[in-house]
């Protein structure tokens, strides 16, 4: 195969600009024994090529396709489109930065007619082909915009395309200008070997952090449902399961989850964000990250990291902003007022933080009134892609459906908004009203509550890091953002 089309094996020694952060992962993986399904990437280069000749996918990328299937066959055992044991794969984008919930995916490509009566006769469970059919066509007509063709190769080759010009979607466009973020990187595009975590009863997917992304202790947390596939849990439509449930009913699967997170998280020197899927009790690991963490947490892991011994100080201090400081320092409820505070929903804290605003549950009409100054509470049965513009500008987040890795909570860690998720049935209802989100505890009350400032001191990881940042500038008067902000300016001008 050329540069182009690469089998990830764990011996590329290509870097994550190439690879993109998806494939650069399960690269890194697989050269660390984990046990990931085999996958070829076509690197961003195909990308950056593919606008260049004006929205054409050249033909010696196409040419090279039957070659890179045939690899994960030799893998598998399965072949693609074949009529008895089928290979279906996923088809996933995946930048060289980190876009959570910008991209677009196809999983169980390759299925038509005749595929899933061989998946119905290998397993004896013609549900399970159906609901794999469909969660396919319902995909596919997402992503790529029409309903399947049954040629297995079509399919594929309209679901890279997809992916490419996914790279120059609304959502993520304004993304990357919102972020900063240059728009010639391109996305490379990840052709994976499906496993199912639908297939049965000791079948599921989910999602870990090697620690927790909430509060910053160094327990793991993670979610995951029974019998889901791909973003059953991410999505937010389903409220997932405690992951000691996992432990309780697959302990093998949960022993080797837990050894392959504390290796991922000594190789990565950082909190991992890791999705995986069990199928009939096999544990497969799908893609690793650095994660999403709130003010708090990437301060609180900052300072564990490098009492492990993990990280040194100058990078302990490199991954907290004066920012992140001030956010963990913001004002909170005033105990008084809640003695006599209306609780209208509760669910799961999502991101920390307090918020008071109108609830809004239109993303058009809550990007508008937020751009004009007003403080907004957008309220979304479950959110998606196309709301992050609406939530870059919200005061906070609440969702009806979700857990604390639904995307509402991922991308709101990640935009440092206070976020509740899985209210349940009604929190749409309060649209009109102004409430006052306190997700630092998963509440949500009416009207406005007054707040009061932290109360900071001998708080012991913040007074580390203004040891550490004292030492590192020579200086004791001055507050720990104005430490940071000090060393900030000195490491951009060198």
């Amino acid at each position: 195969m050329s540069a182009q089309v690469l089998m990830l094996d764990g011996t590329t020694g290509q870097d994550r600009n190439l690879l993109g952060g998806k494939a650069w992962s399960i690269e890194r993986m697989r050269s660390l024994g984990i046990p990931v399904p085999p996958a070829f990437v076509l690197g961003t280069d195909v990308c950056r090529q593919y606008y260049r000749d004006g929205g054409q996918l050249t033909a010696d990328v196409w040419d090279e396709m039957p070659a890179a299937m045939a690899a994960l066959a030799g893998v598998t055992g399965r072949q693609f489109g074949d009529g008895t044991r089928p290979l279906l794969v996923s088809v996933r984008s995946g930048a060289a930065i980190s876009m959570p919930g910008m991209m677009d995916t196809v999983l169980n490509l390759g299925i038509n007619d005749q595929v899933e009566h061989a998946l119905a006769e290998e397993t004896g469970d013609a549900r399970y082909a159906a609901d794999t059919r469909r969660r396919f066509v319902e995909q596919f007509e997402r992503v790529v915009g029409s309903y399947p063709p049954d040629d297995p190769w079509e399919q594929l080759r309209m679901a890279i395309v997809a992916v490419l010009e996914s790279w120059q979607s609304r959502r993520a466009v304004a993304y990357r200008r919102d972020r900063g973020l240059s728009d010639d990187g391109g996305t490379a595009v990840t052709v994976q070997a499906m496993v199912f975590g639908n297939l049965d009863n000791r079948s599921g997917t989910g999602v870990l952090f090697t620690r927790d992304p909430l509060d910053g202790s160094p327990a793991p947390y993670g979610e995951w449902l029974l019998r889901g596939q791909g973003e059953d849990v991410v999505s937010g439509r389903s409220n997932a399961r405690a992951l000691d449930e996992l432990a309780d009913e697959m302990p093998t699967a949960y022993a080797e989850l837990m050894t392959a997170a504390r290796q991922l998280e000594q190789a990565g020197k950082d909190v991992q964000d890791i999705e995986f899927t069990v199928e009939s009790g096999r544990l497969w690991l799908l893609q690793t990250r650095s994660a999403k963490r709130t003010a708090e947490a990437t301060i609180r892991h900052a300072v564990q990291l490098h009492r492990e011994g993990l990280i040194t100080v100058e990078e302990a201090l490199d991954r907290v902003s004066a920012d992140l400081v001030e956010s963990m320092m913001s004002p909170h409820i005033d105990p008084g007022a809640l003695r006599s505070a209306e609780e209208v929903a509760r669910g799961k804290q999502a991101c920390q933080g307090v918020s008071v605003g109108v609830v809004i549950t239109d993303v058009d009409e809550a990007e508008e009134r937020a751009s004009n100054g007003e403080q907004v509470i957008l309220a979304r049965r479950t959110t998606d892609p196309d709301d992050v513009a609406a939530m870059s500008l919200v005061a906070g987040v609440i969702t009806e459906l979700g857990g604390a890795t639904s995307h509402a909570a991922v991308v709101c860690r990640e935009l440092n908004v206070p976020c509740v998720v899985g209210c349940g049935e009604g929190a749409v209802d309060l649209v009109g009203q102004t409430v006052t989100v306190d997700a630092t505890n998963g509440i949500v009350y009416r009207g406005a509550l007054p707040l009061v400032a932290p109360a900071v001191q001998n708080d012991s990881d913040l007074e580390q890091l203004s040891d550490w940042a004292q030492t590192n500038n020579g200086s004791s008067d001055q507050s720990l953002p104005e430490l940071l902000r000090f060393r900030a300016r000195a490491v951009e001008a060198g």
